[in-house]
């Protein structure tokens, strides 16, 4: 599938505007991942961008979530591997991530949350101005973006890397695409 096909089939399932920008920065941060790793840019990036795919339909009911997102990209014949990654990213299925790829995806998820949050809470509200280091310091707050699981982002380490470069790659890939996101 190609890119623009994936996101004309993502927006026409999604209608919530902040949850197509949370898939686009996912994409942009899955992308960098795989270019650090020399894996396929575009596979990745596309499973960072459908890996919500499904969210208006299970948001009520997380033990479909990823499922009938699958399911979905079955339909649209979406290679296999891309299929797992959007499966495994869920963690309540229990599924084995198996590959870079699903330990990227399973990674990048919350962290995009925790670096817009981080964004938001600045005077400017941009990511232009938001460092890793403000970064890191909001995920050691409790209370701070509570959505963004911190133990699925610490899984970066899985892949090689500290959270600290992680948490860079994904700063910067999301900077890429800072007026996309509004941010």
């Amino acid at each position: 599938m190609e890119r623009e096909q994936a996101l004309k089939e993502l927006k026409s399932r999604l209608k919530n505007e902040n949850l197509i920008k949370h898939s686009l920065a996912v994409e942009a941060i899955m992308k960098d991942l795989a270019f650090y790793f020399k894996e396929d840019i575009d596979k990745w990036g596309l499973a960072g961008l459908l890996h919500d795919i499904d969210y208006d339909e299970t948001a009520d009911d997380p033990s479909r979530h990823s499922v009938v997102g699958a399911e979905i990209l079955e339909s649209l014949n979406v290679e296999s591997s891309i299929i797992y990654a959007v499966k495994a990213h869920n963690e309540v299925h229990g599924m084995e991530r198996k590959r870079k790829m699903d330990k990227a995806l399973y990674c990048a998820d919350p962290v995009s949350g925790l670096i817009t949050a981080s964004a938001l809470i600045l005077p400017s509200k941009k990511l232009e101005d938001v460092t890793v280091e403000f970064v890191l310091k909001r995920m050691n707050e409790k209370g701070f973006a509570k959505g963004a699981n911190r133990e699925q982002i610490k899984s970066c380490e899985e892949l090689g890397l500290s959270v600290e470069e992680f948490v860079e790659i994904a700063l910067n890939a999301m900077k890429k695409i800072a007026d996309e996101l509004g941010l």
